[in-house]
């Protein structure tokens, strides 16, 4: 299974490294492989580094793309981190 998904940066440090880090332990348990997009950059979720490499600020718009068997579980939990502001609010 293949979903993609938008979801908006709202923390006000953007993509930072503690929000990398809880995306990547976050995935850590999970089966799908996930990519993020962001100005024609694409990289592995799973990468603290690439990540951080997207250099995504607050309000970037970041397309999701998981794929595998535990997709929606996985993609459900990214939204809610990223609604959630990463803990940070």
């Amino acid at each position: 299974m293949k979903i993609v998904h938008k979801v908006k940066v709202k923390n006000s440090l953007g993509l930072h490294t503690r929000p990398a880090a809880a995306i990547v332990k976050l995935l850590q348990p999970r089966k799908s492989s996930v990519q993020f997009t962001y100005k024609d950059e694409t990289i592995n979720a799973r990468s603290i580094m690439s990540i951080l490499m997207l250099a995504a600020k607050k309000n970037a718009m970041i397309t999701v793309t998981v794929e595998g068997e535990d997709a929606e579980m996985t993609m459900a939990n990214l939204i809610k981190a990223f609604d959630e502001e990463f803990g940070e609010k």
